[in-house]
């Protein structure tokens, strides 16, 4: 394990417990932190965050490589009008790799950019809400390893519904490229993110997401479910959410697919 990731690993552990054990060493629930958690849930609330998402996976192909993916997810919503929110959400994968490619290899940079925008109501009708708009793949790898150096374009989709703590849904989108470079093959591709969540009043939460991507083009299939825990809390001023679990690979090629993984994630979270 490299020296950034064991800081990010041991900061995020500390920040993880010390926020449970402020929580729940406070004798009345927060409402905040639970109508905090209850929109963290909904990717398309009328909040905005900087999630730092990151993934890291071992024992990946014949040489045992492994792959670390911190994701920067910045969500602002942006008012249209009194009935409808335009979400924005941008994805910027810094992408580590070893040993994948081949033994003794090494990839470090950026991968390609997803860009999404969901035009969704300002307000949930019987707990159910949607959210639908374009989607834009960038090829801003750094690497040729680390990117599709395509450029994409498609629709993306997501409907869900909260019922008291619980908020379940799903999530969609469709890429297909339209330019790029010739000497890289065409991209079609699925993703597909069925979610569910259940937060306490606390803001304390128990969830998991099946992650599916299916390449049109090579027919091949790629999934991962997650189980996570995370917590609503304070570091300092600043609100926080953070949550952890292991990424459990289900499906993909056998001379690709990872042994096992976890996933960590720190949001950043700016209340109105």
């Amino acid at each position: 394990m490299s020296f950034v990731k064991k800081i990010f690993f041991l900061s995020l552990c500390l920040a993880f417990f010390s926020g449970v054990s402020d929580l729940a060493a406070q004798e009345k629930p927060s409402e905040s932190a639970e109508e905090l958690a209850k929109k963290l849930a909904n990717p398309i609330a009328s909040l905005i965050s900087v999630p730092f998402q990151n993934n890291t996976d071992y024992g990946i192909g014949r040489y045992n490589g492994s792959r670390n993916i911190l994701n920067v997810q910045p969500v602002v919503p942006i008012s249209v009008s009194p009935r409808m929110n335009l979400i924005t959400r941008v994805i910027l994968p810094l992408i580590s790799q070893y040993d994948v490619t081949g033994e003794g290899t090494r990839q470090n940079g950026i991968g390609d950019v997803l860009a999404s925008a969901f035009l969704s109501p300002t307000k949930l009708k019987n707990g159910l809400t949607w959210g639908a708009g374009p989607a834009l793949l960038l090829p801003t790898a750094t690497n040729t390893f680390l990117g599709t150096g395509k450029f994409g374009v498609g629709p993306t989709a997501v409907a869900l519904k909260q019922s008291k703590g619980l908020t379940f849904g799903g999530l969609i989108n469709q890429i297909w490229s339209v330019a790029g470079d010739k000497d890289r093959g065409s991209l079609s591709q699925l993703f597909l993110q069925p979610f569910m969540t259940y937060n306490w009043k606390s803001g304390a939460g128990l969830g998991g997401s099946l992650e599916v991507t299916h390449n049109w083009m090579s027919g091949t299939t790629a999934g991962v479910f997650v189980p996570t825990i995370s917590g609503v809390t304070k570091l300092g001023k600043q609100t926080v959410s953070l949550g952890i679990g292991p990424r459990i690979h289900f499906a993909g090629q056998e001379n690709s697919l990872p042994n096992f993984g976890w996933r960590a994630t720190v949001s950043l979270v700016f209340p109105k």
